[in-house]
């Protein structure tokens, strides 16, 4: 089961901040359908917010169809997303790199942005200068 991490200086709505992080789970294979996410309760007692908060980032994962509520008994992931790159050797690849980015001195935001400006300089299709 999922855990969700609040960061509450992160800038980034709660909401979002659980929307984001059983995105990520779903890609990285740690949910699959037919998973039950944990309930509102369940979230509260652990990041201590607002039980509607959690409910709206469920309504808005079932509006995305990633997740289905049943009335009940819980809200259940229905599909996944992406390649499922947890098990892939470039998840290995990539966390080499890490290492070495850290060897060299960079901390966490330096990664993030480098990362970050080598994808958009890629854009969404994988081309460089972007485009369709």
């Amino acid at each position: 089961m999922v855990e969700f991490r609040i960061d509450r200086r992160s800038g980034v709505a709660t909401y979002l901040q659980i929307v984001q992080q059983t995105k990520q789970a779903l890609r990285l294979g740690l949910l699959r359908p037919g998973d039950r996410l944990p309930t509102a309760r369940e979230v509260v007692e652990v990041t201590a917010i607002n039980p509607n908060t959690v409910l709206k980032a469920y309504r808005e994962l079932e509006r995305e169809g990633l997740v289905e509520a049943r009335r009940g008994l819980g809200t259940f992931v229905t599909r996944t997303l992406g390649g499922q790159a947890a098990g892939t050797p470039l998840r290995a690849e990539l966390a080499d790199w890490v290492a070495r980015a850290r060897a060299t001195g960079l901390e966490t935001d330096d990664i993030t942005a480098l990362l970050t400006s080598v994808l958009e300089a890629e854009g969404p299709d994988g081309h460089k200068g972007g485009g369709v």
